[in-house]
């Protein structure tokens, strides 16, 4: 083989190692461009996802909130100070959110529409409580797109059978409310557990 073939063969080779690499890097950043980045701190909706991985969209970002918690006795604790913050992850396909909480009582969840069951599924973790399995709620957006409700099957302390609902509501670019409450399985009786109300302090 004469050194002119062996040069092309070598710039050839060279050709395809470089396009490779190129369409790698390519395919990495298609998988990863709905991520947190220094642009966007809080990701992005992916395009290709279902339309309702934008039913958090109002809570996208960081507040300061305030949380109140029933006491076994049903009185209320003093309110704390915490931070809530959200942002798209798994490439803008699901939602994450982390609280802050001044006693050190931290907790998360990775919320992931499921389009074949049209619902929502949310898996919450905590620091004070860390769980072997993770409980898990479901729901949607209600028809008039002005709450998030959620479920999850709950006893009462009586035996009567239930749900503990979550409901996010007066969501908007300011801030939002949430409230955790037990109710029968008509809901005609509820009874708050816990109540939480954000401002917003950051977007972008």
């Amino acid at each position: 083989m004469n050194r002119t073939i062996k040069n092309i063969l070598n710039k050839t080779l060279l050709f395809f190692s470089v396009s490779l690499l190129t369409l790698s890097a390519c395919k990495l950043h298609a998988q990863s461009e709905y991520e947190p980045s220094q642009k966007h701190p809080y990701g992005l909706p992916n395009p290709e996802a279902p339309e309702q991985v934008k039913d958090f969209e109002p809570m996208i970002g960081e507040c300061n909130c305030k949380s109140t918690a029933r006491n076994p006795d049903g009185t209320w604790q003093d309110t704390q100070n915490m931070v809530w913050k959200w942002k798209y992850i798994m490439n803008g396909n699901a939602v994450q959110d982390e609280t802050i909480k001044e006693d050190g009582g931290h907790s998360g969840s990775i919320r992931q529409f499921i389009a074949d069951s049209s619902k929502w599924y949310v898996h919450y973790y905590s620091i004070k409580f860390p769980p072997t399995t993770l409980p898990t709620w479901e729901g949607n957006k209600t028809e008039d797109g002005n709450k998030i409700v959620l479920y999850r099957d709950q006893t009462a302390p009586n035996g009567m059978e239930g749900f503990y609902r979550l409901t996010f509501y007066d969501m908007s670019e300011t801030g939002y409310k949430w409230v955790g409450e037990w109710v029968d399985k008509a809901e005609k009786i509820t009874y708050p557990t816990w109540k939480i109300e954000c401002e917003r302090t950051s977007k972008e």
